[in-house]
């Protein structure tokens, strides 16, 4: 059985997180025409006035319905240029009195308009994110498009925007509705029907499976399950919308899984965090790394398939695994008595621990600490800055085996 270098993976971790920290990016929405009021001149959320009425909604209410729909679209190539579409659709809506995050019926009242301005916004987006895209990536600006469906390789581009349109914006707007009608039917009434929905269960985790796979209002096929934990990032540890549950341990800044995207896998493979607890044949077991499927003929990492994966590399009968245990079971909540370690869940383990010697990170920390590094530094192709990266000093791509950034695609 192989050894964890425990003291690699804390210092990695440590790094991400006060990468994170410093280099946050987040949705702007203080630049959304009809939430300005919502912050302050400064763009700081108003927090003594979350719970506000704007129209029979909150301000918690209506940011939370935004950041569903926002993460969700989040799955698309270029996150800087959803976010822009995404905000400026939202405006051009809202100016034609289409109401969407108060009334979202008003989407598919006036599905023609809606439709319009995704194709506007879209062409608006492009030129200025095509050029930009296309040299992070060794692409064409030609190619740059965010409207996406899904494939049995993960999302795909496509020009069919009336699919993109009612499957990534319908989606979540018509379970915003359903959650209205539903109380409707029972004689109730709700400022904050969403909020109250999320918070109707025991952890972020658990939460962040919900929307996906709950029967009745689950997002299905919509949503993956990165954009599912990115949801729990935003509304508990970014724009700390949480009410009655901010003081729950279910809902802490370590209570949901990392967000894995291929940035996350691409970052923690080069880097070495990923082997420190399973081999390259494990990962070609789980289908993880797949031979000779990469652009280019490289092999592909499709970071996805590591949810549910264990390690054999941590024992039951060490400390850290009875750690791992209250995390699990006290934190997230998603089992009492976890017999191995899930790899996914091993940054809250991470996290727990470093916060116990003092510090204040959070999943959301070493997250965009991933971001910022895959964005920036690591990129997707055969000439990322290493010699520029932060994290090269601990890199084991960059030190030690060259391969695991000339071999691999995500």
């Amino acid at each position: 059985m192989s050894m964890v270098n425990w003291e690699f993976i804390y210092t990695l971790t440590k790094r991400l997180c006060e990468l994170g920290k410093n280099n946050r990016e987040i949705p702007p929405l203080h630049e959304v025409e009809p939430f300005k009021h919502f912050f302050s001149e400064e763009g700081k959320l108003k927090y003594d006035e979350l719970d506000v009425y704007d129209g029979k909604f909150t301000r918690r209410e209506i940011l939370t319905r935004y950041l569903l729909v926002n993460v969700v679209l989040d799955q698309g190539p270029d996150m800087t240029g959803v976010r822009m579409l995404l905000k400026d659709v939202t405006t051009h809506l809202y100016r034609n009195e289409i109401r969407i995050f108060h009334k979202p019926i008003d989407f598919f009242k006036e599905l023609n308009i809606s439709i319009d301005e995704i194709l506007e916004r879209h062409e608006y987006v492009k030129k200025i994110r095509a050029k930009i895209w296309a040299k992070e990536n060794y692409s064409s600006p030609s190619k740059y498009n965010l409207f996406f469906a899904q494939s049995q390789r993960g999302l795909i581009s496509t020009k069919q925007v009336l699919d993109y349109a009612i499957h990534r914006w319908g989606v979540p707007l018509c379970f915003l509705l359903l959650l209205e009608r539903d109380l409707e039917k029972i004689g109730k009434i709700s400022p904050q029907p969403l909020v109250d929905y999320i918070e109707s269960f025991d952890s972020a985790e658990i939460m962040a499976q919900q929307i996906k796979d709950n029967e009745r209002y689950g997002l299905g096929s919509a949503i993956g399950d990165k954009a599912c934990h990115l949801f729990a990032k935003m509304f508990v540890s970014v724009f700390k919308l949480t009410k009655r549950k901010s003081r729950d341990k279910g809902w802490t800044d370590f209570s949901y899984e990392v967000p894995f995207d291929s940035n996350a896998g691409r970052v923690l493979f080069r880097t070495g965090f990923l082997l420190q607890f399973a081999s390259i044949k494990d990962f070609e077991k789980w289908q993880v790394i797949q031979r000779g499927k990469g652009k280019r003929g490289l092999d592909y990492i499709r970071v996805t398939n590591i949810r549910g994966k264990r390690t054999r590399y941590i024992s039951q009968y060490t400390k850290i695994f009875h750690d791992y245990v209250k995390v699990v079971s006290q934190y997230m909540r998603v089992g009492k008595s976890p017999r191995s370690v899930e790899i996914q869940k091993i940054p809250n383990l991470i996290i727990y621990k470093l916060n116990q010697t003092g510090t204040n990170y959070s999943v959301a920390d070493f997250d965009d600490g991933l971001i910022f590094v895959g964005t920036r530094y690591c990129f997707n192709h055969e000439k990322p800055r290493c010699s520029r990266c932060p994290l090269r000093n601990l890199c084991e791509g960059f030190n030690e085996n060259n391969s695991l950034i000339e071999r691999y695609r995500t």
